[in-house]
């Protein structure tokens, strides 16, 4: 969940410059007051932890979601 402040700032644009992840946006819903967002990331494992360390250090709510929740 993205707070207000951040709704404007390219944050996942960000994520895949600084970090060697792979991000897919599978659902998203943004308005003035919040951004709740539902992304796949795929790399190395550590690197997808620093991944989600920086965001929640931007002051961003990250929740896992179940491997598998929406197939294709």
């Amino acid at each position: 969940m993205f707070p207000s402040r951040l709704i404007t700032r390219p944050v996942l644009w960000e994520l895949a410059k600084e970090f060697n992840i792979v991000t897919n946006v599978r659902q998203a819903s943004v308005n003035e007051e919040v951004g709740v967002v539902s992304l796949e990331l795929d790399g190395e494992r550590e690197e997808i932890k620093k991944a989600i360390a920086w965001l929640e250090e931007l002051g961003i709510k990250v929740e896992p979601v179940e491997i598998g929740t929406i197939a294709s």
